[in-house]
């Protein structure tokens, strides 16, 4: 069974092009691709996002598996996870082909998002730190704040936005630290998109009065 998984996942495996010192595979480029489509399809309010998400999530769980980091691949899982249960969520809120109605969060929803990046963070952390993380604190938080902006993302919240762009904030000077250049890059366009996507779903929001904290 591992063997025919090994096979099936080799051609995203094999490396394209090298810029620097960096190998990009197939998986990898990929990756980057469906991310950005992604984050494209969610300013516009896309229901599509979801399945491009899922797939992005899939090629880097194929590349972190390649490279053994283990912690990053099981991460990817629960994105999985959680990108189906948002494409039910918005599939449930949306009429015809129209794009889904968002809204922004009542202060408890925000609040309880804070605590969960800042409990989660420090949980985290310690745990990476155990297990001789390269950056236990960058990665800890990144992740609760990348967890707490998908479930904002899934109840169609504006504040989600603001969560991708401290991510995203973050993760440009920590790959640039680690010599990922080309990853650092890619982010500097996704928080651009993360910016216009704060801007476009401003504009189209319900009223707080008329959404359910």
């Amino acid at each position: 069974m591992i063997d025919w998984l090994a096979r099936l996942v080799e051609p995203l495996n094999a490396v394209l092009f090298t810029i620097g010192s960096d190998q990009v595979s197939t998986a990898e480029l990929l990756g980057f691709i469906t991310g950005g489509l992604c984050v494209a399809l969610t300013v516009r309010r896309s229901i599509l996002n979801f399945p491009v998400g899922i797939a992005n999530c899939v090629f880097f769980l194929v590349l972190f598996v390649s490279a053994q980091l283990w912690a990053g691949a099981t991460l990817q899982l629960l994105y999985i996870g959680l990108g189906a249960i948002g494409w039910w969520q918005w599939r449930s809120g949306r009429t015809g082909d129209a794009p889904v109605t968002v809204r922004r969060s009542h202060w408890r929803v925000l609040t309880m998002c804070v605590a969960f990046v800042a409990v989660g963070t420090w949980a985290l952390s310690e745990i990476l730190t155990a297990v001789d993380g390269s950056a236990p604190l960058w990665d800890a938080l990144t992740t609760c704040l990348a967890l707490a902006a998908q479930w904002l993302l899934n109840t169609r919240r504006i504040e989600t936005w603001f969560f991708w762009i401290a991510a995203d904030c973050i993760y440009i000077p920590l790959y640039i630290s680690q010599g990922l250049n080309l990853t650092a890059a890619i982010y500097v366009l996704f928080l651009g998109l993360c910016i216009l996507g704060l801007r476009e779903w401003t504009r189209a929001r319900v009223p707080l009065a008329e959404s359910v904290a």
